[in-house]
């Protein structure tokens, strides 16, 4: 005959502040470990969503960014005249681009940080819808005018509308502020490539990006450059290149989090697996009269597992609803791929809310299963011989 689950439910409320305790700790632990997720997260889909399905980064081989690519002018217009390259207005979707890093101080501190400069061409904001002017307008062909990314104009100096920035022996006048979500573009300041490259004294590009008229068709055009004897080139769709960019981080924020709660989690085990025995040894009568009254070893060990379950459940809910509070925190940090300064949100997600309640299950499975072992063993003379 089994027990209901009431019963194991009723206990825990019957012990409060024993089991607020035990759940505080579960919690805490499922909270270091969703942040970490979350942290991870939220930089792989700012990255990825910096790229899109349909467009194709060429860069040069052996290049992990764009930082450290080079492609020459004659290579360029290979490049940018392949067949499967969209059109839109008569007009080729197809863009040669600067990118650069200059240091700038930030707003408040004056601390430096590396930020990207990225040569644009017309066609680079067709190809990212993503990216709108909030304010001002595009800068003049010609001219030294700029437009910062969202998260630059707020948090560096100089970034902000009318505000100059120097570099490149030059200065810069910020004549536009660009809203591109929550992409890395937001990140970036842009400006004419042609004059960015007189500006850097640069004679090569650092990437083409085109947009496909047919996003099946990557395959045969990459194996068209990838073969080319006259490149030295390698094409990545657009979203695949930001992903990468990512993983180096991402890995190294999973080892860390995971470690942490690895042992976090000893500790919220030993508090939970403590908690579950002293409710069984003060409840020693009770566990011989329910063996008494017919239930049997199975029934007592399942009452007691889940109890121990309920217990875990408790603090990973608690702990989530902590975790998603980290939600509204902007935070900012180096890209060790491109040594750029990248802001991210933390970013919550099902697949997270499905781990960390796992987790937290695991945690009370583990740290219940040896008391009820003990509880389910009991014989019933010394069960009520106890009292």
């Amino acid at each position: 005959m089994g027990i209901p689950y009431s019963y194991s439910f009723r206990n825990l409320w019957t012990r409060r502040l024993t089991t607020v305790l035990t759940a505080a700790g579960m919690a805490l632990v499922v909270f270091v470990f969703a942040a970490t997720l979350m942290l991870a997260e939220g930089l792989r889909k700012t990255l990825v969503e910096t790229g899109s399905y349909d467009n194709v980064v060429v860069i040069r081989k052996s290049a992990q960014t764009e930082v450290q690519s080079g492609i020459d002018r004659p290579q360029a217009a290979v490049v940018e005249t392949q067949p499967e390259v969209a059109m839109s207005g008569g007009v080729r979707l197809a863009a040669k681009e600067l990118v650069v890093l200059i240091s700038l101080p930030k707003r408040g501190t004056g601390k430096p940080s590396n930020v990207v400069i990225r040569g644009i061409a017309p066609a680079s904001l067709l190809m990212r819808p993503q990216v709108r002017l909030r304010e001002g307008r595009m800068p003049r062909p010609g001219s030294a005018e700029i437009i910062a990314g969202a998260s630059i104009a707020k948090r560096f100096q100089g970034g902000g509308i009318g505000e100059t920035v120097r570099f490149g022996m030059r200065n810069w006048t910020v004549v536009g502020i660009f809203d591109a979500g929550t992409t890395g573009f937001s990140s970036e300041i842009w400006g004419d490539v042609d004059q960015l490259m007189q500006a850097f004294r640069r004679p090569v590009y650092s990437s083409i990006v085109f947009k496909l008229r047919d996003p099946a068709e990557f395959e045969k055009v990459k194996a068209r450059i990838d073969s080319d004897p006259r490149l030295t080139l390698e094409a990545k769709r657009e979203i695949r290149f930001y992903a990468d960019q990512s993983e180096a981080m991402a890995k190294f924020l999973r080892i860390l989090g995971v470690t942490l709660t690895i042992i976090f989690s000893l500790g919220a085990i030993i508090g939970a697996m403590i908690t579950m025995y002293a409710a069984v040894a003060n409840r020693i009568t009770e566990i011989g009269t329910l063996r008494a009254l017919g239930f049997r070893r199975g029934g007592i060990l399942a009452a007691f597992i889940l109890e121990s379950l309920f217990l875990g459940l408790l603090g990973g809910v608690a702990g989530l609803f902590f975790a998603s509070f980290m939600q509204l925190i902007t935070i900012s940090t180096m890209n060790w791929q491109t040594f750029s300064e990248l802001a991210f949100t933390f970013t919550l997600t099902l697949a997270i809310i499905g781990k960390s309640l796992l987790f937290s299950l695991g945690m009370g499975l583990v740290g219940g299963v040896l008391p009820a072992f003990r509880a389910a063993r009991m014989k019933v003379v010394d069960a009520l011989r106890a009292s």
